[in-house]
């Protein structure tokens, strides 16, 4: 695993452990690709490049992955307020047990608190129903300088009302066609297209985990008392519409994967390369902003060093001035 190069300033210091290129654009969602999950792996460990090098050393070189991004995106959100030109939007959808809550927990955990933001959309109210289909996403945008996370998000609205589509609301179509999922992909497009004009950083994170590896994560919510309150009746309910879950996720990374606002399939049935691969994705995007501090003009410089000047003299003053 290499570090990738980027011109930054001194403070903004890569991680001295990447992930090759080469390896990351496996996950991507390359722009006006169909996409089949079955195509994509759910458990990289077992794939033959993985196998090679063994599973002590893959957790041990996601563990400094993760630790060194954490370090990295720290600089970088300090970077990112100062210049105030910029905001990040992450977006994190998956089936339910995927690990998106740990995912964010993880890989942010290192970042100020002030200059990050999480957001975790339910089920809409009705004043958000009788609005369009984002309005209660915008109002959660990140301003300059932030980065803003969203669990779940308006992908919600082109997949779990695709699967439930009697969830659409008042004025929507009963049985809507394959025009209304293609608008709404178009609406969504635009309005990421938006964003990004503006500045704002999208990145989109679909965390791939599987059947069985699902079933493997509830039973132990069913079984560990620690986790119960993590369980829901609903997550049954909702696993009994898997492949139609699959088919809509499928139809909307196929549809919405820009080179602005780009998807990343994660294999998330082992935690800690999912979190590896989503530290290092963000860390390298938001470095290849080549974000500066700001610079200051000469009449500002002539007033820090007239006040570096005036702490100093009487810091001095008061070290030579005679004891009692």
């Amino acid at each position: 695993m290499i570090r990738r190069a980027g011109i930054l300033p001194s403070i903004y210091q890569p991680p001295i452990a990447m992930i090759k290129p080469k390896l990351i654009k496996q996950f991507l969602v390359e722009p006006g690709t169909e996409v089949n999950l079955k195509d994509y792996v759910t458990d990289w460990t077992e794939t033959d490049e993985a196998k090679e090098l063994g599973t002590d050393v893959i957790k041990d070189r996601a563990s400094l992955i993760l630790e060194e991004n954490r370090k990295h995106l720290d600089s970088a959100q300090e970077l990112l307020y100062a210049s105030d030109t910029h905001s990040v939007l992450l977006i994190f959808q998956a089936m339910d047990a995927a690990g998106k809550d740990g995912t964010i927990r993880h890989v942010m955990s290192g970042v100020n608190p002030q200059g990050c933001q999480v957001f975790s959309f339910k089920k809409p109210s009705a004043e958000e129903l009788d609005h369009n289909f984002l309005w209660r996403y915008m109002k959660a945008l990140p301003e300059r300088g932030r980065i803003g996370i969203f669990n779940r998000s308006y992908y919600e609205d082109v997949l779990v009302v695709k699967v439930h589509p009697e969830w659409l609301g008042p004025g929507q179509p009963a049985d809507p066609d394959h025009r209304f999922w293609e608008k709404r992909y178009e609406d969504i497009n635009n309005f990421e297209k938006h964003l990004s004009r503006n500045g704002t950083l999208v990145l989109k994170f679909f965390l791939h985990v599987s059947k069985d590896e699902q079933k493997r994560r509830f039973l132990e919510r069913l079984t560990n008392t620690e986790k119960h309150w993590k369980f829901s009746g609903a997550d049954l309910e909702e696993r009994e519409h898997w492949k139609s879950y699959q088919k809509a996720f499928a139809d909307a990374l196929s549809a919405t994967s820009t080179k602005r606002a780009p998807w990343y399939v994660i294999p998330a049935d082992r935690k800690y390369v999912a979190r590896a691969l989503v530290a290092d994705i963000i860390a390298t995007a938001i470095q290849d902003l080549k974000l500066e501090f700001p610079k200051v003009s000469p009449e500002k410089m002539a007033l820090l060093d007239a006040a570096r000047e005036k702490l100093e003299g009487k810091d001095k003053d008061k070290d030579q001035k005679p004891q009692s």
